[in-house]
């Protein structure tokens, strides 16, 4: 094949690629990442071209959008289908799927860069399924695929299909405002497993540090990055420190222009920590609304599916745009109930007013035609149905999915099991007879299971008699143990391997080598890594003296990486602290979950002035997700039999 330049095949990209890097982002900084991956995909469906006000491009252009199955998880809980018709799109298809020419139609592609896709891409360009291709990628193509998309269209005579290629810095779903997960699967496990070798551990490693580089190119900023010394948090800490550097060197990068020296005086934080940090908050039963929906109903990119009133299933979208879901999502589930009550007796009223005032019957279902009256009230009752349909909608569907969470909630004492987790991990323990009282009770194997883990985890040490206990309690129920054992291994190896924990993890290789080191140290932390007295979990804790930036012993041995400042003082626990900050961005390795999510706004918004913060995660992790990888890992020492796969996640 005879050699061949890369701008001469698309000359596009040399100058849109890097103009549209260089102005994508707001030169005022404010980290509503929800906000700003939603813009960066309406200007990719516009064909990356400016927008005018109203939010849409100046000149209207119909077309075709394909994208691959991570993406489409990317637009879901962000684009719905009103908006691709606002914005041009006719049709969406999945690039894998057979599709049948569309001429004199662009098409928008939002894909992963892979092997896989570029070879599709090339196909479609070969067949001339498009008019022409805008190629949007979630993350940046590396050159060898970049040279393969353009030999092969080359070779097929279609350069001239493939109009634009960009690199979009979009690889993570945003589920709300201060949320978002790189959904990455089973992280854990793979950090975690005895067998994993330096590799492996790299690509692991590279692949989160890219994902969270996406993240921060999306928000526009540079943040001073502190981890814990040692484990999968100082690695990724450290490689992502690297990538910023090396991106800084460009002239127009995707930070130029938020570089200035006011700017840095609104930097923030990001405090990167691993699932191991606070092992049992994984698998805890949470009471409150959002974290109760999501372990027992299944909520996956902010939709879930229940039964309804008259049989089949209902789905139902819980996002920004439901405004009870907003304003209570982190109530407990009784304050819940009680406030659907108050909505409902609050509309009925309405109902009841405009009925009177138009003439109608009191207590009549507000459908707009039992409407009489003068001219005035009857503009008023029409003008109000709208709203007040709309308020017995969102009424109507939390009242299912409470009703739905109270039968789980009876039949498996939930809040039974919350309590006592709550009480357990704030007094380090529990009562022996109240302990296998829960494990012979309601609840399933997997509620047992969590709360005998969260038990040895709470224990400072080890009583074999209560664990035998346990044990044969958990076998007469049929639950499969693993898990269990994997955490019981854990403890029971820290004390031989305590010089372990503390020798140099400098470089992967010697961290590897240590890897049950690093598990069994976070596992077996005690009561310090526990609820404090005001049942604040230690993440939020430790955020909030990151936050403060003052010496903390708690903290102070935590490093700092500053890609702004030399080399040579990053990877360093400094004395000289950065702060107080405003906003952070906490990053949880191995799977995130609802009851961190929740601590962390809580805490941002009892601070004067409130504060900004938002949580991300590898994968968004239910506690019965979470104790899979647990169980896998226990497999993986030989510690148990085989059980199903785990379910997917974000």
């Amino acid at each position: 094949m005879r050699p061949f330049s890369l701008g001469m095949l698309f000359p596009c990209l040399k100058t849109q690629y890097l103009k549209f890097r260089f102005c994508l982002f707001p030169t005022v900084m404010a980290l509503n990442l929800r906000q700003k991956q939603t813009e960066c995909i309406i200007r990719m469906l516009n064909l990356n071209q400016p927008l005018n006000a109203t939010g849409t491009a100046n000149e209207e252009v119909y077309k075709i959008l394909i994208y691959d199955k991570f993406c489409q998880n990317i637009l879901s809980p962000l684009i719905h289908v009103k908006d691709l018709r606002k914005h041009g799109v006719t049709l969406y298809f999945l690039i894998d799927k057979d599709r049948k020419p569309v001429h004199d139609v662009p098409a928008v592609y939002f894909v992963q860069p892979s092997q896989v896709n570029v070879r599709r891409i090339v196909a479609d360009a070969s067949r001339s399924l498009y008019d022409s291709l805008h190629l949007n990628f979630s993350s940046s193509i590396p050159r060898p695929l970049l040279e393969d998309l353009a030999s092969g269209t080359l070779n097929s005579e279609s350069v001239d299909k493939i109009s634009k290629v960009h690199d979009q810095y979009l690889e993570f779903v945003t589920l709300e405002h201060n949320l978002f997960s790189l959904a990455q699967k089973s992280c854990y496990v793979q950090l975690n497993d005895p067998s994993a070798g330096d590799r492996e551990i790299e690509e692991i490693v590279e692949k989160v540090a890219s994902g969270l580089f996406c993240v921060l190119a999306t928000l526009a900023v540079v943040p001073v990055i502190r981890c814990p010394s040692g484990g999968p948090a100082e690695m990724v800490a450290s490689v992502l420190d690297q990538k910023l550097r090396d991106h800084l060197l460009s002239k127009n990068n995707l930070f130029a222009e938020g570089g200035g020296f006011a700017s840095s005086f609104q930097r923030p934080v990001l405090c990167i920590f691993d699932r191991n940090f606070e092992l049992s908050v994984g698998m805890q039963h949470d009471f409150r609304y959002l974290p109760l929906v999501h372990d027992v109903l299944g909520l996956r990119l902010n939709r879930l599916s229940v039964p309804g009133e008259k049989g089949g299933m209902r789905s139902y979208e819980l996002d920004n745009s439901d405004p009870f879901w907003v304003a209570n999502g982190f109530l407990e589930f009784p304050e819940v109930a009680v406030e659907i009550e108050t909505q409902l007796n609050k509309y009925k009223k309405d109902v009841d007013e405009v009925n009177r005032r138009t003439g109608g019957t009191d207590g009549a279902e507000f459908d707009g035609t039992d409407l009489m009256g003068n001219t005035k009230h009857l503009m008023n009752a029409v003008n109000s149905l709208p709203e007040l349909t709309e308020r017995k909608q969102v009424i109507d569907k939390h009242t299912n999915i409470a009703t739905v969470l109270l039968g789980e909630i009876k039949e498996r004492s939930l809040d039974s099991y919350a309590k006592k987790e709550n009480d357990m991990m704030v007094r380090g323990g529990i009562d022996r007879n109240e302990l296998l009282g829960v494990l012979r009770g309601k609840g399933t194997k997997m509620d047992k299971l969590r709360f005998a883990i969260i038990y040895l985890i709470c224990s400072e040490s080890i009583n074999p008699s209560e664990v035998e206990a346990i044990e044969t309690s958990l076998r007469e129920s049929e639950v499969d143990t693993c898990a269990f054992q994997y955490v019981k291994k854990m403890k029971s190896l820290n004390v031989s391997l305590a010089s372990a924990n503390s020798a140099s993890r400098s470089n992967i290789v010697d961290w590897a080598e240590k890897l049950y080191g690093q598990s069994i140290s976070a596992v077996t932390a005690g009561v310090k890594n526990l609820l404090s007295s005001d049942r604040q979990l230690a993440l939020t804790r430790t955020v909030e003296a990151l936050m403060e930036g003052r010496p903390n012993p708690d903290v102070d041995s935590y490093l700092v990486f500053d890609p702004r400042a030399p080399k040579s003082s990053s990877g360093t626990s400094s004395s000289h602290l950065k702060g107080p900050f405003k906003e952070a961005i906490v990053f949880m390795i191995g799977g995130g979950n609802y009851m961190e999510y929740g601590s962390l706004q809580e805490f941002a918004q009892r601070q004067q002035p409130v504060k900004h913060v938002v949580y991300g995660t590898t994968e968004i992790l239910t506690g019965i997700e979470f104790v899979e990888q647990l169980t896998v890992l226990g497999q993986k020492m030989g510690l148990g039999s085989a059980v199903a796969s785990p379910a997917p996640t974000l």
